[in-house]
């Protein structure tokens, strides 16, 4: 059924040049609506245009409402932004300590911005969004299982799909290709900046007497969170930075996981480059040890890879003077309100549950 807007619906036989008009398909959901499709009649099939492809999204976030009883409101305005922005790619996603919500795929992280600032400008959607991550490759080792699925390649998007480092036999990480225009007083600093993100520089040229072009090879998961405004800053705002995927190159990753008092907590795991374990897992359990608010028993706060501690950190308890009624005498009665204080902990440890507040997993995982 064809159809022209003027502005009421008018039913037509056929378009003109220059004419924009509306077909009547029998589609359930937008999704099965695909940019580059092909319209014809069944009698006189027609060649497809050629040069559509499929977009691959390059970075992805979770999207959780802040308050679960919004979860529907935010479908809505989700599924709503989703229809005229085909770039996006939705997959739904669930955290113990978030809720339920969603996997957003966008093309880059201009995408990523635009479409949280147009869920709250134009649907007044408040949401929680976790820091981006990218897509890895891993090339598994070859095993029953992996000749019989055909398919030795996986793609990650979630460090909780992370495969175990004995089933792998190689990493892969997207890489962009990065350049930036900044005047030459700022040239040192941007250089160890790009230096810090294990940039290699392709190329550099003058454009005039006082801005320098540059190009460095980047690991896309580098720049995804605060690169540019990491450059911004040294270079008070002058420096400009854009980038272009250039595929994926064999690297060295590992999935670093959080445990509080030996139990593992899957939302802030993360998959990290291994030259950088140390610096990541240091700072990762100091910031837990500052916004975890204190209970009843201590929390030991470890970052693991494969199993060994790379950091660690102890968030002491809550200490009750239980001696403090005592007025002299025998000291053997402080003693015994001790051992039965230190007993009780000890009790307590082994079967309380670690109560972490929501907050602090937004500050922790938020971008």
């Amino acid at each position: 059924m064809l159809s022209i807007l003027k502005p009421e619906e008018v039913f037509v036989k056929k378009l003109v040049a220059g004419q924009i008009g509306v077909i009547c398909c029998n589609m359930r959901s937008s999704k099965e609506a695909h940019i580059g499709d092909t319209v014809h009649k069944t009698s006189t099939p027609v060649e497809p245009l050629k040069g559509f492809k499929p977009v691959k999204p390059m970075v992805f976030a979770g999207i959780y409402p802040v308050d679960q009883s919004q979860h529907v409101n935010l479908r809505s305005a989700i599924e709503k932004l989703a229809l005229n922005d085909s770039a996006v790619s939705i997959s739904i996603d669930t955290s113990p300590a978030l809720g339920q919500g969603w996997r957003l795929g966008f093309l880059g992280l201009l995408h990523l911005e635009v479409f949280t600032q147009r869920l709250q400008q134009e649907y007044d959607a408040e949401t929680i969004l976790t820091a981006p991550s990218v897509t890895y490759k891993v090339k598994l080792k070859e095993t029953k299982q992996t000749l019989k699925a055909g398919n030795s390649e996986m793609y990650i998007t979630n460090p909780i799909h992370f495969p175990d480092h004995l089933t792998v036999e190689e990493y892969y990480e997207p890489m962009v290709l990065g350049t930036i225009i900044t005047p030459d007083r700022y040239l040192g600093a941007v250089l160890t900046l790009c230096l810090e993100k294990r940039g290699v520089q392709r190329n550099a040229s003058n454009i005039d007497n006082e801005r320098v072009m540059m190009q460095f090879d980047l690991p896309l998961s580098e720049i995804v969170i605060d690169f540019h405004d990491s450059l911004k800053t040294i270079s008070s705002g002058y420096a400009s930075f854009d980038y272009e995927p250039t595929g994926f190159v064999s690297t060295y990753l590992v999935k670093m996981e959080v445990y509080l008092n030996g139990v593992a907590v899957d939302e802030l795991s993360s998959i990290i480059h291994g030259s950088r374990i140390d610096t990541i897992g240091r700072r990762t359990v100091l910031k837990l040890k500052e916004i975890i608010p204190r209970q009843l028993v201590q929390i030991a706060i470890q970052a693991k890879v494969n199993g060994k501690v790379i950091a660690r950190e102890t968030l002491k308890a809550y200490r009750k003077d239980v001696a403090a009624k005592l007025y002299g005498g025998d000291i053997t009665r402080r003693m015994k309100l001790l051992a039965q204080q230190a007993a009780g902990k000890k009790k307590m440890k082994m079967v309380a549950n670690i109560s972490l507040p929501r907050e602090t997993f937004i500050d922790v995982l938020k971008k």
